[in-house]
């Protein structure tokens, strides 16, 4: 498979590249030069088909013949070694949890993935490669965990001081070896400046090898398509029409799921869902994208002001704002709306969603108005304990804490505070 540019002014790239790199030289997201469907009898038997086999037919085309099969069905075997449910919260309402995998988010599948054909390409290079992320949330651990010890890579995290949560935060800032934590004096908009900006300076890479491990990077990215399949290979029996409502902050993993739609699976509609940092909802209103800064909110994972992957989605639809409309709308929601509908969900099902899983049901909620024979399936994205204060000051209970979690609570944080990207870039330089 080759990737190009969506700037369309870099040289087209292999997979191996695209993920090495990370970032086109001009400035682009790479995005592959096609998306080829996969047969209908694929959908039609997907209910015999086990998670592995269902991603390595889905998968395979993008990666083609840079990974030999053998080894990418190994890869997918370590990287979804746990369970994706349904979990139904209401009549004609589900929640796809994502958050069984070893950091309890939605982005362990893309970060193992990532880490794991990271670890096969950087066997054949002499060059060690940093990888360099921004995170609002649940990346950073999910990334840290997922590159944890990986051969010839080492991972530099910035996060913004303040706005994660306690746990997320411990799972960033704890694990040592070759992962560093930096604790930034700002916003994820202030983080991810800083990565860009890392990635044009050809004073770093003239010396060193940096890739992002952000859901800009291919092998981040397009690892979430697998979750809009398993949903359906679990719904398709339903027998209604299927809309999926993503709460949504770098538009990574809705992006993902239209890709699969792409490869011909059955969905009418996608509801990208998010708090008051609204920029694609008010886009899909007045035809015009105008980034701001990010406000911090109860579903931090989502405060992000300019959202990377939604160029993907244009480009999908060919920059087209009417077709677009037709596949996709957009909804924000205040976190005091955010916490009516966890105390909903809660004392009509007694199932605990955690904030973003809260705005993912809203947006769902909301368009089923005018939708009401369609079968609605929003994503949890995070397990509810890693947003614990809020979930105890919404609901008034504690959950149980998973292993998964407990393991990281006695750790002590390790973390190098910085405020400016010349402080980022000597690091860089130095280490």
């Amino acid at each position: 498979m080759i990737f190009y540019s969506l700037n369309n002014s870099a040289p087209k790239v292999s997979f191996k590249e695209a993920v090495v790199k990370g970032i086109a030289p001009d400035k682009g997201l790479y995005f592959p030069e096609k998306i080829e469907a996969l047969p209908a009898s694929f959908f039609n038997d997907i209910e015999t088909l086990s998670n592995q086999e269902i991603a390595f037919k889905a998968i395979h085309q993008f990666v083609g013949d840079e990974i030999p099969d053998n080894t990418l069905k190994e890869i997918l075997d370590e990287v979804l070694d746990f369970d994706f449910p349904i979990v139904e919260i209401e009549e004609n309402v589900s929640t796809l949890e994502l958050f069984h995998g070893p950091t309890m988010a939605f982005k362990d599948v893309g970060a193992r993935f990532m880490a794991h054909c990271m670890g096969y390409f950087s066997k054949t290079k002499q060059n060690e490669v940093t990888v360099l992320v921004a995170t609002s949330g649940d990346t950073g651990g999910a990334v840290a965990n997922g590159f944890l010890g990986v051969d010839g890579v080492k991972v530099v995290i910035l996060y913004p001081s303040g706005k994660v949560s306690d746990i997320q935060e411990k799972q960033l800032t704890t694990l040592g070896q070759n992962i560093t934590a930096m604790e930034v004096d700002g916003t994820f908009d202030d983080c991810q400046k800083m990565v860009k900006t890392a990635f044009l300076d050809s004073d770093l890479t003239g010396k060193m090898q940096l890739t992002s491990a952000n859901s800009i990077n291919v092998a981040r990215w397009l690892p979430q398509l697998f979750y809009f399949l398993f949903a359906y290979k679990q719904t398709r029996s339903k027998g209604k029409e299927i809309i999926f409502s993503v709460p949504s902050g770098n538009f990574g993993n809705i992006c993902a799921g239209m890709v699969a739609q792409k490869l011909g699976m059955p969905v009418k509609h996608f509801i990208a869902s998010t708090n008051v940092n609204d920029v694609v909802p008010n886009y899909m209103i007045k035809g015009e994208y105008i980034p701001k800064p990010s406000k911090a909110t109860i579903s931090n994972a989502m405060d992000v002001g300019d959202p990377s992957n939604f160029i993907r989605i244009q480009h999908l639809y060919q920059n087209d704002l009417e077709r677009l409309l037709q596949n996709l709308s957009s909804y924000s929601f205040t976190d005091e709306e955010t916490k009516n509908a966890m105390r909903h969900i809660y004392n009509a099902s007694g199932y605990i969603a955690d904030p973003h899983g809260a705005v993912g049901y809203l947006g769902l909620k909301k368009y089923q108005e005018n939708q009401s024979n369609t079968y609605g399936i929003f994503m949890e994205t995070a397990h509810p304990v890693k947003f614990l204060d809020v979930v105890k000051d919404t609901l008034g209970i504690t959950p149980a804490i998973p292993p998964q979690i407990q393991k990281v609570m006695g750790r002590k944080k390790k973390s190098i505070t910085i405020s400016s990207y010349d402080e980022l870039k000597n690091y860089l330089k130095n280490h």
